[in-house]
């Protein structure tokens, strides 16, 4: 027994990645390429991302939404779960990065179940609402600027069908968030997001300490 979650060092994390993920090949090699850029540290852990494609498969989800693409391994990991005829929805501003991942995608096989939109994040989630896509979505998954995080919030509860599942990446923000000390507006993003997530009747929240932290958000059947 344990009364904690035991801390990943390199060793353990290693070990974690080899013996206890089942990580496609195409994963591993999209993994590989994005660790190689500057940027490498916007990636989603591969153990997080495991965890929502298994969440995915016990859903029997079929359409997901991505807020922050990047190079697309977390839109790969969720589009694996998902049967031949689901769809990620994956939104970036970024076009670049997400090219980079297509050829990963389109090795995988799964390149027909991703759809990338290139644009603002809050400008294609309002447009998606007015044009009836409330309810629409198993999964949304916010993995953006963390200063808007409050405003993806009200967008991802609202899109998100009851029993479906809101996602946050980041709510850690590398422990930053348990300093009182750090006023920055990351952090002031992650704590109203988490903040409104355990206030919000609509749902039922936790906080799992996987990756840098991930907000799971239940959204309830409606009353």
């Amino acid at each position: 027994m344990s009364p904690r979650t035991v801390g990943l060092d390199p060793r353990l994390h290693e070990w974690l990645l080899r013996e206890g993920i089942a990580e496609h090949p195409a994963l591993r090699a999209l993994r590989e390429e994005t660790d190689r850029l500057p940027e490498a540290e916007m990636r989603s852990s591969t153990e997080q991302m495991a965890l929502l494609a298994f969440l995915l498969r016990l859903m029997g989800a079929r359409r997901v939404l991505e807020v922050g693409c990047f190079t697309g391994y977390g839109a790969l990991a969720m589009a694996l779960a998902l049967p031949e005829d689901g769809e990620v929805v994956t939104v970036d501003v970024n076009r670049a990065w997400a090219e980079l991942g297509r050829r990963h995608w389109r090795a995988a096989g799964v390149e027909g179940r991703i759809r990338f939109v290139e644009g603002e994040a809050l400008a294609v989630l309002d447009r998606m609402l007015a044009e009836g896509g409330a309810g629409t979505f198993d999964l949304v998954y916010v993995d953006a600027d963390k200063k808007r995080y409050p405003d993806y919030w009200t967008r991802a509860v609202a899109l998100v069908r009851p029993g479906g599942l809101v996602a946050a990446d980041n709510v850690f923000w590398e422990g930053r968030v348990a300093d009182p000390g750090d006023r920055s507006r990351q952090v002031a993003g992650i704590r109203r997001l988490v903040r409104a997530a355990r206030t919000d009747p609509r749902v039922e929240a936790l906080v799992v300490p996987v990756g840098d932290g991930l907000l799971l958000a239940r959204r309830l059947p409606d009353r």
